[in-house]
């Protein structure tokens, strides 16, 4: 029979002067400045613009592969490939294919929304025009 194996206990760190240490000295994990999240944080966001980088470019390489042959021995790239279950889609009722294709199209409604600061006297002058025109 082997002997009983001893649990290594773990001591709480103490500092100099013989006194408990608490939160992050305690567990041994060095303290960070802000510079230093900042510099860490600056990494990580480099590494993941580069992985969507590469995700993007195998996207584009994959539209424009031959990725099947149609019935009269066309040849169906990736992104004929797309348009085509996208318009199965919208012919099932499916409303974000309809987006999809009429953004891939080009024809996506402006998202910006234009904000300037108008003298009130202009508002009146521009309302009563509208007035005189609907008169």
């Amino acid at each position: 029979m082997a002997k009983a194996e001893k649990k290594a206990v773990k001591k709480p760190l103490r500092d100099k002067k013989g006194r408990f240490l608490k939160g992050q000295e305690a567990t041994g994990t060095p303290f960070r400045t802000q510079d230093e999240r900042a510099r860490q944080a600056g990494i990580a966001s480099g590494a993941a613009r580069r992985e969507k980088s590469d995700l993007r470019q195998l996207c584009r390489l994959w539209m424009e592969e031959e990725v099947a042959t149609g019935k009269d021995g066309e040849r169906i790239t990736g992104g004929q490939m797309m348009v085509r279950v996208a318009v199965k889609e919208v012919a099932k009722g499916n409303p974000r294919f309809w987006e999809l294709l009429r953004d891939t199209a080009g024809f996506k409604p402006v998202d910006k929304v234009m904000v300037s600061e108008v003298d009130p006297g202009v508002i009146a002058e521009v309302e009563q025009m509208v007035k005189e025109a609907g008169e």
